[in-house]
């Protein structure tokens, strides 16, 4: 702790009362307090697992400022200090056995899903925007909202995709469907929807038929492995993360085979600015198993080898800080509706992965790529100017 604490002060109070201060410096100024000695050593072992496992039993309380004070504190000193001795061990450990966490066939693939994607839509509905977009909006200024932001997300999307009337577009982890409705509207494309969630593919269903569009929009419950179609243009927001390293090959041969030689295609996922890690084991234990965040030079080879052509990238660097930020606060706001669903522990749980994951967009090297891709060097226009 005295080699992490390079700024601002943070103040351990132990089981029996006992206080240790870290840092000199006055502010920022954080207290928290560990109630049972056994979550003390779970901490002291393991503090990535044990600090969040303390939080969601209620063993670790915040007393001066919030969860997210605290760990906006950490992640700044993090920053510059870098990982202690155990965190390295930890990291080092992990990154030698991710390839066995990061096996995703398609049944494991469907169980990983299940696990986070299938909680009730009323749950989600808690803190999302009014379309349900469960990935990193685009903020064109200080005044958006969540629910402009999303709306700018899609038609950010929709530009990168050049789309007209009458073509088809395949959407590789379709969600709870507000994207692809949102391009058969407003483009009057032909769109197909793959997901895994039983949950997202009836809401998504309903949605479709609700707005009068399910002869242009339709969804199914496929992994993107399964799909054999051909289509004008593919996109895929937020499902990625979910792919694996050892599965990259599959996922862009799966693009490449089902695509038009003048098609487009994009992909639209968080990424690393450090180069190659591991997942956090709270995220994999708890809220994302399976799932792996990748670094710029993990897709670019494999891309190169699959037949496809990259066309641009764009890093969207706080954007999903933001976005984070507000599903945070209106988790919060809803708090009470949200523990009728689940529990208290489980809603600690959710404030605890929204409030690290913001704080790893604003200090640790997490962003979001757009990687747009063709298959001919003259399909996409010379300049940018078309992206809106």
């Amino acid at each position: 702790m005295n080699h992490l604490i390079v700024r601002g002060r943070l103040v351990v109070l132990d089981p029996k009362g006992k206080s240790y201060i870290y840092g000199s410096e006055e502010q920022p100024y954080v207290t928290v307090r560990v109630h049972r000695q056994v979550a003390l050593f779970k901490i002291l072992f393991n503090p990535s697992l044990g600090i969040p496992e303390a939080y969601m039993d209620g063993d670790l309380t915040v007393e001066k400022g919030s969860l997210y004070d605290f760990l906006d504190f950490m992640a700044q000193n993090l920053a510059v200090a870098g990982p202690s001795f155990l965190m390295r061990f930890w990291e080092k450990l992990g990154y030698l056995l991710r390839g066995f966490m990061q096996y995703n066939p398609i049944v494991r693939s469907r169980k990983h899903v299940e696990h986070h994607y299938d909680l009730t839509r009323d749950f989600y509905q808690l803190f999302l925007d009014d379309d349900m977009q469960y990935s990193c909006a685009y903020f064109l200024g200080p005044d958006d909202d969540i629910d402009m932001a999303q709306m700018q997300k899609k038609d950010h999307l929709a530009s990168k995709l050049l789309l007209k009337s009458g073509l088809k577009v395949l959407d590789i982890g379709s969600g709870w469907g507000g994207l692809g409705i949102y391009l058969a509207k407003k483009e009057r494309v032909d769109v197909t929807g793959l997901t895994l969630s039983q949950e997202q593919y009836k809401v998504a269903e309903d949605r479709a038929m609700a707005s009068g569009l399910s002869e242009k929009v339709r969804f199914r419950l496929r992994d993107y492995r399964e799909e054999t179609e051909i289509y004008d243009r593919i996109v895929s927001v937020g499902m990625f993360e979910h792919v694996g390293v050892p599965y990259y090959e599959d996922f862009f041969r799966a693009i490449s085979g089902g695509l038009r030689s003048d098609g487009v295609a994009l992909l639209h996922t968080i990424g690393r600015t450090h180069g190659p890690g591991v997942t956090h084991p709270f995220i994999r234990k708890y809220i994302f198993p399976g799932g792996y965040i990748p670094a710029l030079s993990e897709i670019i080879p494999v891309v190169e080898q699959t037949g496809l052509i990259i066309t641009d990238i764009e890093v969207l660097r706080l954007h999903y800080a933001e976005t984070l930020r507000a599903w945070r606060q209106r988790l919060l706001k809803n708090w009470r509706c949200a523990a009728s669903l689940q529990d208290d522990r489980f809603c600690r749980m959710w404030e605890y992965y929204l409030a690290a994951s913001e704080v790893c967009f604003r200090y640790l090297g997490l962003v979001v790529f757009q990687i747009q891709l063709a298959k001919r060097i003259d399909i996409v226009p010379f300049t940018r100017d078309y992206i809106s």
